[in-house]
């Protein structure tokens, strides 16, 4: 079974060096965190093990135990050896009830971009979900066409556990995923290319909160 009620955030910032405009990685988490991102995925494909495991034992001391939470994209034995709290798997990374199996402190995440994948993910013990891309965006256009609105919706209303919006996610689109059943939303290049990270994470927070604040 997942642990689906730590699941305590509604922001999850996902990494990529490639995109932080020439500024150092960690100094842009460091800045987002400041701001209100307390979940962060380190999601650094084309780095060595090695690399990946000493960023993250970096980023615990950025985001001590308490104060938030690092989930490492794929490598739960990185994530267990650096104190981190998660991982994160794709659709091709080894299935979420092995990984439990193995390591049952950690929360897991998984990508998912269509109802079949999401329920199969509920099924194995994932404590949440990424679904999209539901709007177009560069990153995940590897992934296909977008898929809309009405699939995070369906989607959302069939599984039980936590689903963020990936994707295209700007400010003025978090009202359209919240109003469809989204837990919260996953961001790349909304924060990681942000001139101001700062007003980017808090404008994206505080918007989060109005619109569930409207909808309680």
């Amino acid at each position: 079974m997942g642990k689906s009620g730590s699941v305590d955030f509604e922001l999850y910032l996902i990494t990529d060096r490639s995109k932080t405009k020439g500024r150092d990685l960690k100094e842009v988490i460091k800045r987002a965190h400041s701001a209100g991102a307390n979940s962060i995925q380190l999601r650094e494909k084309d780095l060595k093990a090695k690399d990946i495991f000493d960023l993250s034992k970096e980023l615990r001391d950025i985001i001590p135990k308490r104060r938030g939470k690092i989930f490492i994209n794929d490598r739960a034995d990185i994530a267990c050896g650096t104190d981190a709290d998660g991982v994160h798997l794709g659709q091709s990374s080894i299935r979420a009830d092995i990984v439990r199996g193995y390591f049952r402190d950690l929360l897991i995440g998984v990508s998912t971009h269509n109802l079949e994948e999401a329920k199969d993910a509920q099924r194995r013990g994932a404590d949440f979900i990424t679904f999209g891309p539901v709007f177009y965006t560069p990153s995940k256009a590897g992934f296909g066409e977008p898929v809309g609105i009405e699939a995070l919706k369906k989607t959302a209303e069939l599984v039980d556990i936590p689903v963020f919006a990936i994707g295209g996610i700007k400010k003025g689109l978090v009202k359209d995923v919240i109003d469809a059943g989204a837990w919260g939303v996953a961001l790349i290049s909304e924060v990681m290319e942000a001139r101001n990270i700062e007003k980017a994470v808090g404008g994206i927070i505080k918007e989060i909160k109005r619109v569930k604040g409207a909808k309680s």
